[in-house]
């Protein structure tokens, strides 16, 4: 397995390459690091499962480079969810649809649905872009790191973590922390309607403004699996309590306003939201490599990307 720092164009070309002849790659978004394959290739796709621990039920999400790619792999698409597409993609959003025939049940969790996005760090634009250009279709990428975990931000998380699941042909594409932090939004897109399967950096408010419906505030499951859904999830090691009072040798997370107790172990101090999104997981890791038993995490409040945060929270802390 080998690590390519800052990948130059002729390294993306690379690991494009890497991605048809069947190997996995681990790159960034702007999100989280995702551990790609060709989505196409079973074979490929079933090293993903095996190197996460993930069940193989449990669907994919396919990258795309462009919203012109979107009608190979989704049918019967509204035009509610055209609107989202060109309002938020490339970025940290993505829409549940009908599947095309070119959806296999190995990436779809057996579901006539798929989900789909455009990231928007330049490093996973070029792969796609230079997969495309060789042929590809799509890569299918969930977060780089063990099933039910801390989602990798860092490159050295990804080797941290699946590393040693890793063979010589794989590689990591090093593009530095990721900036959001948390995971994309994922809308169900299925319906007349639109609906929160799970909540990110695009909020309730900007999705109702671009398609001009209410959104329920509660999360609308749909009878349908899709990534991050699972009430336990985006664990660290160490037991995750909400909104109570540290005790001497916790961990502690919480907005830079919020004083440190008397022997506390502060693992986080973000000035804002989005600091605290992406600061979080690196928190979570911190706590883990510390040994820490118990971290506390005090919740922010408010909508948009706080209601991700509280999500993210309420899944590690399994409450």
């Amino acid at each position: 397995m080998e690590i390519i720092t800052n990948p130059t164009p002729v390294e993306i070309k690379k690991a494009a390459q890497a991605l048809k002849d069947g190997h996995l790659v681990a790159f960034p978004t702007e999100t989280v690091y995702g551990l790609g394959a060709d989505a196409t290739n079973e074979r490929a796709v079933s090293r993903i499962y095996s190197v996460k621990a993930r069940p193989t039920d449990h669907p994919l999400i396919v990258h795309i480079s462009s919203i012109n790619q979107l009608a190979k792999w989704a049918i019967d698409i509204p035009e509610y969810a055209i609107k989202l597409a060109q309002q938020f993609w490339p970025g940290p959003m993505t829409l549940i649809l009908k599947r095309s025939e070119l959806v296999k049940d190995f990436i779809s969790g057996s579901q006539d649905n798929i989900g789909i996005r455009v990231p928007a760090h330049p490093v996973a634009l070029a792969l796609l872009s230079k997969f495309e250009k060789l042929g590809g279709f799509g890569i299918v990428a969930p977060s780089a790191n063990r099933f039910g975990a801390v989602s990798a931000t860092t490159a050295e998380d990804v080797n941290e973590e699946l590393g040693k699941f890793l063979n010589s042909n794989d590689l990591i594409l090093d593009g530095g922390k990721s900036l959001i932090g948390v995971e994309s939004t994922i809308i169900d897109c299925r319906r007349n309607y639109p609906s929160i399967l799970r909540p990110g950096a695009i909020a309730i408010e900007m999705i109702e403004t671009t398609t001009g419906y209410t959104i329920p505030t509660n999360l609308q499951m749909n009878n349908i699996r899709a990534p991050g859904l699972l009430r336990h999830h985006y664990s660290p090691k160490a037991d995750v309590v909400i909104d109570s009072i540290p005790q001497p040798g916790d961990g502690f997370i919480a907005l830079a306003d919020v004083p440190t107790p008397a022997g506390v172990i502060r693992l986080a101090s973000p000035a804002n939201l989005e600091e605290y999104a992406r600061l979080l997981y690196s928190a979570f890791r911190a706590g883990d490599r510390f040994e820490i038993k118990k971290v506390v995490a005090i919740q922010p409040s408010g909508e948009g990307l706080a209601y991700a945060i509280r999500d993210r929270l309420a899944r590690a802390s399994s409450i």
